[in-house]
């Protein structure tokens, strides 16, 4: 192994987060499996090639359960681990397989005139406003609802479960954990309030579902009932808001692409694939730890190495994609890694891809002359290692 820079004079800046592509297209000609020094302070492994980022999103030599390799709960964040997305088989088939029952196809194809039902009360909510921030009155407001509704939590609470969502996903720029870890403990005791609500009172959500599994043993523990709602509220939002918000203003970005999509309306499923490939809602996957040692692509790793792979910088691999850094609606559906790959596939792709195409397509056809009310170059990007997103998203509705 050649041993490896850690240069990150173009990674993690405020003009990585405004736009990471030109050090993408750097990475992948140069050093695309590249050693970097991450933002929290871990030293690790950036994936930046579609080929490499595939093999290790499927390769069971990259761990996600990190117990494995440091032993144990390493801090009071644990508790939001126990979920399928940091278990390894066996008990990521469990977790997994509890949770599946509410994001069958058939559970999904339901939903469709509730989604429809709930976009068009909020679009309504908009009609007579010149200008209004798309992300906070209708990306956010519309997947936290359909999910607080799954899951049996008051959707009343969308702005607390906002607030506790980006703390965490936020976390990850390496600030000060202590808000973080605030606002985790408060989430975790409003968790506590409702389960202790739906174990005295038990209904017909998922929620339910979930704490009746947990009694009966063997199957749930408590800290994984905690992990796998956790995951469902902040995961079963957080990609949806970034979909939507992330469409609408590529779309506007690109008008003879939205000029197309108007024309032919039947483009809406390729249009949400190709914004999910141009600028996906998830920059980064979430971390995996080799396992043990053994080498891939001519780098050794060493047992408990950090390995996060770049999703968006795989999604531009001119290798994979002809003229990858073209917004194409009409591309022919692509094999993206926007959801991830194997069995650690996002489990609420169909779910986030039903929102956006409702959402999509309602917008502009309510509002068919929507405008950028701001300069795209001013829009402020979330920081984080997980999400890519605006902040905000003003537009013109008229």
């Amino acid at each position: 192994m050649t041993t490896n820079r850690q240069d990150n004079t173009s990674l993690f800046t405020d003009e990585f987060i405004q736009n990471p592509y030109p050090s993408y297209h750097k990475l992948r000609e140069t050093d695309p499996i590249h050693a970097v020094l991450f933002p929290d302070g871990q030293r690790g492994w950036m994936v930046t090639r579609y080929e490499d980022a595939e093999s290790v999103l499927k390769d069971s030599r990259f761990i996600k359960d990190m117990s494995k390799i440091y032993g144990g709960s390493m801090d009071q964040m644990s508790v939001f681990t126990q979920n399928m997305l940091f278990s390894d088989p066996p008990d990521h088939k469990r977790l997994r397989g509890l949770a599946q029952k509410a994001f069958t196809p058939k559970m999904i194809a339901s939903m469709r005139d509730r989604i429809q039902e709930i976009t068009d009360d909020l679009l309504t909510k908009l009609e007579g406003q010149n200008q209004v921030d798309i992300i906070d009155e209708f990306a956010f407001p519309l997947p936290i609802i359909v999910i607080c509704e799954i899951l049996g939590v008051p959707s009343t609470d969308r702005d607390k479960f906002r607030m506790w969502s980006n703390s965490l996903i936020e976390g990850t720029s390496g600030d000060s954990n202590t808000t973080v870890y605030e606002h985790m403990n408060e989430f975790i005791q409003y968790l506590g309030q409702w389960f202790a609500t739906v174990r005295e009172q038990p209904g017909d959500d998922l929620i339910s579902s979930l704490i009746e599994a947990e009694e009966q043993g063997e199957r749930l523990s408590e800290s994984e009932l905690y992990g796998v709602v956790t995951l469902l509220i902040i995961a079963g939002h957080e990609t949806t808001v970034n979909l939507i918000g992330n469409t609408v203003l590529t779309l506007l970005e690109h008008p003879e692409q939205r000029q197309l999509l108007s024309q032919q309306p039947d483009l809406i499923n390729q249009a949400i694939e190709e914004s999910l490939r141009f600028n996906g809602p998830v920059e980064f996957s979430t971390t995996r730890w080799a396992g043990e040692d053994f080498e891939f692509q001519e780098k050794k790793f060493k047992k408990g190495e950090l390995v996060i792979v770049a999703l968006n910088s795989a999604n531009h691999d001119p290798e994979k994609f002809s003229n990858s850094e073209v917004f194409d609606i009409q591309r022919e559906k692509s094999q993206h890694l926007a959801f991830g790959k194997g069995i650690h596939m996002c489990l609420g792709a169909p779910l986030a891809r039903l929102e956006g195409e409702i959402a999509i397509t309602s917008l502009f056809n309510r509002f068919p002359k929507i405008e950028l009310a701001v300069d795209s170059a001013d829009l402020e990007w979330r920081p984080g290692m997980i999400v890519r997103g605006v902040k905000t998203l003003s537009i013109k509705l008229d």
